[in-house]
């Protein structure tokens, strides 16, 4: 599995990084809208659509608001509300994960909401990665290096002294001193890169602080989709990457991340 592991992500990251640097924004935009597309297919199968019709039109569905969202970051609308929007949907997914089993039943409506906050994780996170790599694909790679950079740390922490659980109910493979390690890697790494984008001296603390706050919202993108998984009994949302399941799996703390990194960087006036 670790091999399986490493070879996806030493043929994946190479070609990711060269799509993120060379290619226009419409073309990224393609690119990411085709993981999302392919999440939200996985999505449906998390949350229980059978018909393979209503599996299709979630999707569609969900490609009409990236369509529409497209025209709208195209337009230069603010992306201010959505941003804002979303930040309080993840505060709501926080209490969710935090009173997991609540909602365990597989009723219509239950179903319903599920369905719905796929909705929320999948369109505003592309939304706001598109409009990040419009301005130049520089904030854009500094939070997925973000996020390589806090799991790495919560890894080689965790494994080395994690010794307190973080959501044992939801993913019990996680630790409080796993989130300690990210926590310092990530200050580390927040500083250090306040050079290479040339920030002001008076905004690198803040620029510090937005990154620190991103790594428990990364791990909220994380646990949510690991609870929505235990929801429906499942290991991994898919098997289309070869030793790191689905899309889903791939992309879960992104899902929280950008929107949130995107508002605070836009409120810190780092980012347009």
């Amino acid at each position: 599995m670790l091999k399986q592991r490493v070879l996806t992500a030493l043929v994946l990251a190479p070609l990711f990084l060269s799509a993120v640097v060379l290619l226009k924004p419409v073309f990224m935009a393609m690119i990411l809208a085709l993981f999302i597309l392919v999440g939200a297919w996985e999505w449906t199968r998390l949350v229980k659509l059978r018909a393979v019709w209503l599996r299709a039109a979630y999707v569609g569905l969900i490609g009409l608001f990236l369509w529409a969202g497209w025209y709208y970051i195209d337009a230069r609308g603010s992306l201010m509300p959505l941003l804002t929007v979303t930040a309080g949907w993840w505060l709501l997914a926080l209490l969710w994960v935090l009173n997991y089993p609540l909602g365990q039943q597989a009723d219509g409506v239950s179903q319903l909401v599920k369905s719905v906050a796929g909705i929320l994780v999948l369109v505003p996170a592309w939304m706001a990665l598109v409009s990040m790599h419009t301005q130049g694909y520089q904030w854009f790679l500094y939070l997925f290096v973000l996020i390589w950079v806090a799991d790495s740390g919560a890894y080689f922490s965790g494994r080395a002294w994690g010794r307190h659980k973080l959501a044992p109910k939801v993913s019990p493979g996680k630790s409080w001193e796993g989130v300690y390690g990210a926590l310092v890697l990530v200050a580390v790494y927040a500083y250090l890169a306040s050079y290479w984008l040339a920030l002001p001296a008076d905004g690198v603390m803040a620029f510090v602080l937005l990154s620190l706050v991103i790594v428990p919202v990364s791990v909220l993108g994380d646990l949510f989709e690991s609870m929505i998984k235990r929801y429906s009994g499942e290991k991994d949302s898919g098997t289309i990457l070869p030793g790191h399941g689905g899309v889903l799996d791939r992309i879960d703390s992104v899902t929280s991340a950008a929107p949130v990194f995107l508002l605070g960087g836009i409120l810190l006036e780092l980012i347009q």
